[in-house]
């Protein structure tokens, strides 16, 4: 062969190496590509209003918490019965639990207090309620024992407790959630929100859902310190904030992205065997993350129910509104929301 030709084979080899490589290159990127898929997950969270299990022991008996507990027997499911399937549904269920769990302590001296049978915890464990906030002006209404009672019965359950610095930190297919509770009835307790945050963040949440027992007992408007109380927990890095304490709804704020449901209502209440307002809403949520990172998605959704399935008394079994009432319902929380701005509620 001539040096010529010679010449031209081995460019010719050449070029066609480089192309072939070219080509296997980039098919082997393009399979990368499509190996590689961005980790994306999910947290739902599920939260509702004040659960008093407990009769005040002043109060009659007669068509009490004590008494549906009594007649029941051991079947703790009764009271969630109509909404445990909602609950099972999400990695989080939050409830606000206004009382304690305890055998032992002295009633204090107010107007209302509660004490229910440690054996009550199954009522959540039989419900699939994961986080029980214990920040608010209840949790100690047997002195302080039953504060250590109410913690240690609930913890023995696995059902993640928080209030004030005591945080919690929950772990959800990866996703580290942080739960924090404050009770802004006390201006002590309300003083904690800045490091009860930072502490649950300082433990790598990656999800910050901050739990205010706040308001006017029956005013259907936040007052002016909720939403002060409110925006300062968002713009400290709470990604949901929930109210508690009015014993009626209010109205749902979007704030720097951030949702605000500045009271729930009551839920299972067991300090009133027949309260004039017994709408209710189970708030859910759904967050999305991809590579660990919390997305600035918008997946709220509002449930509308009753706290008894009676209108004219109380059996203390939360159940899901139908038909006039779901649309009353709805149209009090679009009524109470459109101060904020909010034209429109996503509801279920």
């Amino acid at each position: 062969m001539s040096i010529r030709k010679l010449t031209v084979f081995l460019a010719a080899a050449l070029f066609a190496a480089a192309v072939g490589f070219g080509v296997s290159g980039r098919l082997r990127e393009k399979k990368e590509a499509e190996e590689y898929m961005p980790s994306v997950q999910t947290v739902t969270v599920t939260a509702v209003g004040d659960c008093t299990l407990a009769t005040d022991a002043y109060a009659s008996q007669t068509g009490s918490f004590n008494a549906y507990a009594s007649q029941e027997g051991d079947d703790y499911s009764y009271f969630f019965r109509n909404v445990a399937p909602i609950f099972a549904e999400d990695d989080i269920t939050i409830v606000n639990f206004e009382g304690t769990l305890s055998n032992g302590g002295q009633r204090a001296d107010k107007e209302f207090a509660f004490r229910g049978k440690p054996e009550y915890v199954q009522i959540l464990t039989s419900s699939s309620v994961e986080a029980a906030n214990l920040a608010n002006n209840h949790s100690s209404d047997y002195g302080d024992v039953s504060l250590t009672d109410t913690i240690k019965y609930l913890n023995e359950a696995g059902i993640s407790n928080f209030a004030g610095t005591n945080t919690a930190i929950r772990n959800v297919g990866g996703i580290s959630v942080g739960l924090v509770g404050i009770n802004a009835l006390n201006e002590t307790e309300a003083a904690k929100l800045e490091r009860a945050i930072g502490s649950v963040k300082e433990l790598g949440a990656q999800l910050v859902i901050v739990s205010v027992h706040w308001g006017d007992e029956k005013e259907t408007e936040p007052n002016d310190a909720q939403k002060e109380i409110a925006h300062k927990a968002i713009d400290l890095g709470a990604d949901l904030v929930i109210g508690t304490h009015p014993h009626v709804l209010q109205g749902i704020e979007k704030y720097n992205g951030r949702y605000i449901a500045y009271s729930l209502g009551n839920f299972c209440f067991g300090g009133n065997n027949n309260p004039s307002d017994k709408d209710t809403v189970i708030y859910r949520q759904v967050f999305t993350f991809v590579e660990g990172v919390l997305q600035d998605d918008d997946n709220m959704v509002l449930i509308p129910a009753t706290i008894s399935g009676h209108d004219e008394y109380n059996d203390y079994q939360p159940s899901i509104a139908s038909g006039e009432r779901k649309t009353a319902i709805q149209n009090k929380l679009l009524d109470a929301s459109a101060q904020f701005g909010l034209q429109n509620l996503n509801f279920r």
